[in-house]
């Protein structure tokens, strides 16, 4: 998520012309800074842009990298070109996706696997639709001269760890961590900084930019190193959205391929677009994380199925952790949670 918080724009795109949004202060509402006016063509019938289907897409975070095949899909007219009017709205850490989806304030979303089958568990039926990380990113950070090893040797050390969080429970599960003494992870690294020996929890596509920038010297364990691999940022819906809407899917799926394919070789041009959206991003930064990135997007099962592909097997072995870390209250047939039939190729 990387250090302080980013207070983003918003952008929405009707054919050419670009409207921005602030982000309010509280409470995640959006004050319009500029509207849109009719454009009508010299016979007086309505301008192609005004025909197209508005939809919104909340992101589960400031924009940055990790959206970066959205953001190329809109910026280059992929949504336009098959018919839909792209809203996007930031997440943040007063922005739950799953609940403005479930509530039908968003029709497109993004969140990791393991949340999604949490928010299935409460009652929100959500369908995946594309995994734009084939694996997770989340790691722990630690000093490089810590002397870490492994994942037992956090014993006897500060650990900086967000309440609550699955992976954590699952390290516990599988590792005697009784030891390590567990702090409020809240997104700031003054401390980690100052205490040699503490760990903290960070994704490598952002935070070891940081710590170099400061002129800290870290080293990174990605929590997939102990069997622990949900995808990232994933695209959902809900399922009576799904049902209803199989065309508008369809169409905002045929974009979704391309935008990535595209962020791959013009990732710097694009970043532009990120930037303009998040100010408070630096364009370094979003350079570092782009490249950080490359093989969690374009590798694995993406290298030879293309980006966003999916298993029955990857699902169902997430669902067993889930529900044997009981935070599951059934093991629930993967195929209902998930679909790659909109992915086009």
């Amino acid at each position: 998520m990387g250090i302080g918080f980013h207070v983003p724009k918003i952008i929405r795109i009707h054919g050419s012309i670009a409207f921005l949004f602030m982000l309010a202060a509280c409470g995640g509402g959006t004050e319009e800074i500029s509207g849109s006016e009719d454009v009508t063509s010299e016979e007086g019938s309505t301008a192609e842009s005004e025909e197209l289907e508005p939809v919104t897409l909340v992101l589960n975070w400031f924009p940055k990298s990790q959206m970066g095949g959205f953001f190329a899909a809109q910026s280059e007219g992929y949504f336009e070109e098959n018919g839909l009017d792209i809203e996007v709205q930031p997440g943040g850490p007063e922005v739950s996706t799953l609940q403005m989806v479930a509530a039908g304030d968003a029709e497109f979303g993004l969140a990791h696997a393991d949340q999604l089958l949490m928010a299935r568990n409460q009652g929100m039926e959500l369908v995946a639709l594309a995994a734009s990380l084939q694996n997770s990113p989340q790691a722990f950070m630690y000093h490089s001269d810590a002397g870490l090893d492994g994942f037992e040797d956090m014993n006897g050390r500060k650990a900086y760890v967000e309440a609550g969080i699955p992976y954590w429970e699952y390290l516990k599960s599988q590792y005697d961590l009784s030891d390590v003494e567990q702090l409020t992870y809240t997104g700031e690294y003054t401390q980690f900084m100052n205490e040699p020996e503490s760990i903290s929890q960070s994704f490598v596509t952002s935070e070891p930019y940081f710590m170099e920038r400061e002129g800290v010297d870290v080293d990174t364990t990605l929590i997939s190193e102990a069997g622990y691999d949900p995808y990232n940022v994933v695209l959902f819906v809900t399922r009576d959205y799904l049902e209803q809407n199989k065309e508008t899917v369809e169409q905002f799926m045929n974009a979704y391929r391309p935008g990535w394919d595209y962020y791959e070789e013009n990732y710097e041009e694009v970043n532009e677009v990120i930037h303009e959206a998040n100010e408070n991003i630096a364009l370094e930064e979003l350079k570092f994380e782009s490249e950080a990135q490359h093989d969690f997007v374009y590798g694995g099962d993406a290298e030879e199925n293309g980006v966003g592909h999916m298993t029955e097997e990857r699902w169902g072995e997430l669902i067993d952790q889930l529900y044997e870390l009981e935070l599951l209250d059934e093991q629930v047939d993967p195929e209902e949670v998930y679909t790659t039939e909109y992915l086009s190729e």
